[in-house]
């Protein structure tokens, strides 16, 4: 039978007589509408049935996949201070490639002093300009508590800690991205302390609380961490950003 126009639904509901027909009106309506699906994360009350979606575990999962395989990702650490006489890393920011490759600076603070240190590292080997010493030279990151940031990304990085992640719990999911367009959740465990030295060698602590923000694509945007990442110090927090996944770099040793 044709449908009648949508300006004479009213009118139908009016006409309807029996609840049958009220009842076949109603869903025919329902069922038009747009619907927004349910995100991973969210509640969602008793569907009926439905498909729950993917485990936590499982978004984890897809999310350390898809950082570790991208061709390359912008990544930026910070945290707002250190601990008092705390010589470590405030802040890096640069290209991550799968080469695997970095480009780009850190920010330390050593004997009390807050250095930019531009720095980049390809196989295997980190390169620095180091204040007060002309032209690049090769270093140890681990002697300012940093990592090799070329490993960020990858198994050595946060893709081997999201699949680290212990008793992950889906939290709250929010609109976000470009034009709002995505739904980005968070996911919280912890991770053991031996995993988080990949990311910061100092880490001290046995076990670290995480954050993750998968958006819905499978990527993760965002990891905030909190420990005790330098020896007899006190819990901070450090939070990662991760941009612009797919980017393509050619990065050489300079």
């Amino acid at each position: 039978m044709t449908q009648p126009p949508l300006w004479k639904a009213d009118g139908m509901l009016a006409r309807a007589r029996t609840s049958g027909r009220l009842t076949v009106t109603v869903a025919a309506l329902v069922l038009a509408l747009p619907v927004l699906s349910a995100c991973s994360g969210d509640d969602g009350g008793s569907g009926g049935g439905g498909d729950e979606g993917p485990t936590p575990e499982e978004v984890l999962a897809e999310a350390a996949t898809t950082l570790s395989g991208t061709s390359g990702v912008d990544l930026t650490l910070s945290t707002p201070s250190l601990p008092d006489g705390v010589s470590g890393i405030t802040k890096a920011a640069g290209t991550v490639t799968q080469a695997p490759a970095f480009d780009g600076t850190i920010t330390v603070v050593f004997a009390g002093q807050t250095v930019d240190v531009p720095v980049v590292a390809v196989d295997d080997t980190v390169y620095a300009q180091l204040p007060f010493t002309p032209g690049w030279n090769k270093v140890n990151p681990k002697e300012y508590g940093a990592p090799d940031p070329s490993n960020l990304v990858g198994q050595d990085g946060f893709a081997g800690l999201l699949e680290q992640t212990e008793s992950p719990e889906a939290g709250e999911s929010v609109r976000g991205g470009a034009d709002n367009t995505e739904i980005l959740t968070t996911y919280s465990g912890t991770v053991p302390g031996t995993a988080m030295k990949a990311i910061i060698p100092s880490s001290s602590g046995d076990s670290f609380d995480v954050e993750w923000q998968v958006a819905d694509d499978g990527e993760l945007r965002k990891a905030t961490l909190t420990g005790v990442f330098y020896p007899r110090a006190e819990p901070m927090t450090y939070t990662v950003e991760f941009a612009d996944y797919g980017t393509e770099k050619d990065i050489t040793a300079p």
